[in-house]
């Protein structure tokens, strides 16, 4: 099945890493046809990722973006309008996982993780179906969310609230903008080998070989499974789905 976001504007947050979900989200959905636009808190990263899409022939635009900052959303949203017109696709993927035991986890990180994973959500929701509404030509929401949304997983709290907390959020508002053809749905990636991931496991052969071996299918998943999933649920070929959850995780949460 070829996936058509022809003539689709879409809005990427969190797409400043060249391995991470956002770009390979927006470099699926530019291959399928959709205008794409870019944002990040790292403006220089996410200028160099706008360019990295031009470069393969694709039309791309990017901005600096602090998701929690309200002000910062209109902003956004008005380049946006300004650069293509109109707004058919909004993700939001920007987010930053604060991890820990609850014993360990302070006011101060609770107080940002929520803040970056879910007041980002919720104030990107109200500027995204705003704007879709008064396009009165429907559209298409997709929230990041995580295994971590759906079981529990310790050393996740903080980060788990958060995420959970995106998934339900993201089925009320679908039911409240369902009659409206603005479909809101929540992507749960299991361990997908990210920059992040990398990073992260660099050093620590060991930690690895326990992750991979308790997903079934043997192997973290890839940021274009993520992006693809992504593109699907932008595109008209969903569009009898809202207010879903869809998890990417290699059977993690069948078990």
């Amino acid at each position: 099945m070829m996936i058509d976001l022809n003539d689709k504007v879409a809005l990427v947050t969190g797409a400043a890493s060249a391995g991470g979900l956002g770009f390979a989200t927006a470099k699926k959905m530019a291959e399928q046809g959709a205008r794409i636009f870019l944002t990040d808190i790292d403006e220089t990263s996410v200028l160099e990722r706008a360019e990295d899409l031009q470069k393969m022939g694709f039309e791309a635009r990017a901005m600096a973006h602090d998701v929690t900052d309200e002000a910062a959303w209109k902003d956004v949203m008005g380049s946006v309008i300004n650069t293509y017109g109109k707004l058919d696709i909004l993700v939001n993927n920007a987010g930053i996982a604060v991890l820990g035991m609850i014993k360990d986890i302070t006011k101060a990180d609770w107080d940002k993780q929520l803040k970056v994973n879910l007041d980002s959500v919720y104030l990107g929701c109200k500027a995204g179906l705003d704007q879709m509404s008064q396009q009165g030509n429907g559209g298409s929401i997709i929230n990041l969310s995580s295994v971590a949304g759906l079981i529990g997983v310790p050393g996740t709290a903080a980060y788990a609230a958060s995420k959970g907390g995106v998934r339900l959020f993201t089925k009320s508002i679908a039911l409240e903008y369902a009659a409206e053809n603005i479909r809101v749905n929540s992507v749960h990636p299991g361990m997908i080998w990210t920059d992040m991931q990398k990073v992260a496991i660099a050093d620590n052969k060991e930690q690895y070989d326990l992750i991979t071996a308790a997903i079934p299918m043997k192997r973290m998943g890839e940021p274009e499974d993520i992006g693809s999933m992504i593109a699907f649920l932008a595109s008209d070929d969903a569009k009898y789905i809202t207010g879903a959850e869809f998890v990417v995780d290699g059977g993690m949460v069948a078990q």
